[in-house]
């Protein structure tokens, strides 16, 4: 079930524009993020989202049936634009490993400047159920894509050990685990970035000189979004 949104114009609201966005869906998923990550999923009502946008609850339902919906366009943003930029490099003739560490770089990048970290959304136990079937489905389809990059990087370095290709999608997923410390007062450095992600990301295949492919990377990365 996709889901239900309206970008109509709805009721009028309550107060003026209270969150950022150029949209009431927009400030919708910025209001429902920061009270998913911050209060818990279960523990958030519609209700209370419509409160932080300052509209009613009936014009909160113009733009999104349920809070399920809202979950699911928020998890789908982190995995949407990575997997179709993966899809494009597909297509591209750079080696392996410079596909790789542009593929690294974008979606390290978007995890990391996101407002709200969404990953840690990750392990609620509603995404089991069906309704967030797209979602799962695209995030697997992300990693094969990850794995199949990395296993080509291997061959590119002479090894069929492939018992590291899932390293990378794993490296750029502590992104996720460095956010919830940082944000909650533990042990997290905030000192990560996409670069040194990217670096590692080849490093745990054997790659020992990832610095020098930043240059084609981004270059890559410029050519992949202006197609």
């Amino acid at each position: 079930m996709e889901a239900v949104t309206n970008a109509g114009p709805g009721r009028p609201r309550l107060t003026k524009q209270r969150r950022p966005g150029p949209t009431a869906q927009a400030e919708i998923l910025d209001a429902a993020a920061e009270l998913f990550t911050a209060k818990g999923f279960a523990s958030t009502s519609t209700r209370q989202i419509a409160e932080m946008v300052g509209m009613r609850q009936a014009s909160l339902y113009h733009h999104f049936a349920t809070k399920d919906d809202i979950l699911a366009a928020l998890l789908e943003q982190t995995v949407t634009a990575p997997l179709e930029l993966a899809n494009r490099l597909t297509a591209t003739t750079e080696p392996a490993a410079v596909r790789l560490y542009a593929l690294l770089l974008f979606d390290s990048g978007q995890l990391m400047a996101g407002r709200w970290n969404l990953g840690a959304l990750y392990l609620l136990p509603e995404l089991r159920t069906e309704r967030f079937s797209r979602f799962r489905e695209e995030r697997q389809q992300l990693r094969r894509r990850y794995r199949e990059f990395a296993t080509a990087v291997l061959a590119e370095l002479g090894t069929d050990d492939e018992s590291r290709a899932g390293l990378p999608f794993r490296i750029v997923e502590t992104v996720i685990n460095e956010r919830s410390d940082a944000e909650g007062g533990g042990t997290g450095t905030g000192e990560q970035s996409p670069a040194l992600l990217a670096e590692a990301g080849l490093r745990v295949l054997g790659w020992h000189d990832a610095e020098s492919l930043r240059a084609q990377a981004e270059r890559l990365l410029a050519m992949a979004r202006s197609t």
